[in-house]
């Protein structure tokens, strides 16, 4: 979720009933060396607690050495990814690498947690590939070094984003009656309908929601009341819109630079599944992506909500937020 979960976004997210954000992952050895770009990413705010600060690396000295200086900046939990399974961290034997080097993992799980006070979390994945599905004892092990909770998520390294999540085992690690934390999990939750077959099925403690989240804050309100029980909400077009100009605004005031502000956000409004299945909507996107004002993010925009309007009501209609509330 690099370049996703900053500022902005966590705070729409927390709005929307986001029970824990977490920051983009950060490089151990970038924060010992004070990269600006790096510690940056330490900035948290009491609006967004419980949050948790997630750092990568793949020595235990520099991992716990960031741990520390992670600390500094008060999070709620100090979350180990031992996950990411891109070439440029996974290749380098960070991320879901160290799960090729399983004691190296262990021993740095127990050098920050012996490092700092705060709670010490983890998420990972099911294993290396599919003759190498390890968590199950990989969890207690973990479990062994002092983690307070551990996230899975329901692929292997190899397997990257494709496929399917397999929950069978996060649900085995779960019903492992010799493990006592909480177990989060991930993969393939993608509606509220998915988040409840998950806790009814598997037990776990939490879900962790991360792709479907793009261009889509609203949906942990969406999956909370569908747990509840409750009807879903019902969104204009022009709603979801205002909450995705929202977005804008708030990453060009977190960056400062109105352009760089919109190229970060840009994943967020081209890929919104607010905007799945619009006709012709291709051009669009690729005008939504090239725009570099707000000004011209805006108008295209407003532009589709014209469209969606005519088409769905056959008139045009005052786009005022105001006359759907």
């Amino acid at each position: 979720m690099e370049d996703v979960t900053d500022p902005a976004f966590r705070l729409l997210c927390k709005r929307f009933g986001a029970d824990r954000v977490y920051t983009e992952f950060i490089n151990a050895d970038a924060l010992v060396r004070e990269v600006s770009a790096s510690t940056r990413k330490l900035t948290i705010s009491d609006e967004e607690r419980p949050v948790a600060i997630q750092i990568y690396g793949r020595e235990p000295e520099s991992m716990a050495e960031a741990a520390k200086i992670v600390e500094q900046a008060h999070p709620d939990m100090i979350d180990l990814n031992f996950g990411c399974p891109v070439k440029k961290v996974a290749g380098k034997g960070a991320g879901a690498g160290l799960l090729r080097d399983i004691p190296k993992m262990l021993a740095i799980t127990k050098t920050v947690v012996n490092a700092v006070h705060t709670p010490v979390t983890v998420k990972t994945r099911l294993g290396w590939n599919d003759e190498e599905k390890i968590i199950v004892d990989l969890a207690e092990a973990l479990q062994d070094c002092g983690i307070s909770e551990l996230a899975i998520h329901g692929r292997t390294r190899c397997q990257m984003y494709s496929g399917n999540a397999d929950w069978t085992l996060i649900g085995e690690v779960k019903n492992n009656p010799r493990m006592h934390i909480p177990i989060i999990g991930n993969g393939d939750v993608t509606t509220p309908e998915r988040a409840k077959e998950c806790f009814d099925r598997y037990g776990i403690d939490a879900i962790m929601v991360g792709r479907a989240t793009f261009g889509c804050p609203w949906i942990f309100e969406d999956m909370r009341r569908y747990l509840d029980g409750k009807e879903p909400v019902e969104r204009t077009m022009l709603w979801c819109v205002e909450i995705l100009k929202e977005h804008v605004l708030r990453s060009i005031d977190w960056i400062g630079d109105e352009r760089k502000g919109i190229v970060h956000s840009r994943r967020h409004f081209a890929n919104s599944p607010v905007f799945k299945g619009l006709y012709d909507f291709k051009q669009t996107r690729i005008a939504l992506l090239r725009a570099e004002t707000k000004q011209d993010v805006f108008d295209i925009m407003d532009g589709i909500v014209d469209k969606w309007e005519k088409h769905h009501y056959g008139q045009d209609i005052a786009s005022s937020q105001h006359d759907y509330e």
